[in-house]
């Protein structure tokens, strides 16, 4: 199971973001552990200053802006 978390203050890119994530991980069958970050410290300890961003299995992968349904299958797909 992948562990994501969605770093932002909760604003309606990173609700978008985070329902992304769910759908194109049911997609690709891939088991996720969903957390949202609203915490400004907490994020800004992972290096992102521009919202939303995505953390997976504490790797961060992106941060600012809404990715496309492309790049998110890619952080599923296997390695």
């Amino acid at each position: 199971m992948k562990q994501v978390k969605v770093l932002g203050p909760g604003c309606s890119r990173c609700q978008t973001l985070a329902r992304l994530i769910e759908e194109v991980a049911a997609e690709q069958g891939v088991a996720i552990s969903l957390h949202k970050v609203t915490d400004l410290p907490q994020i800004v300890a992972y290096g992102v200053m521009s919202t939303p961003g995505v953390v997976i299995d504490e790797q961060l992968v992106h941060a600012g802006g809404l990715p496309s349904r492309e790049t998110i299958t890619g952080w599923f797909k296997p390695q």
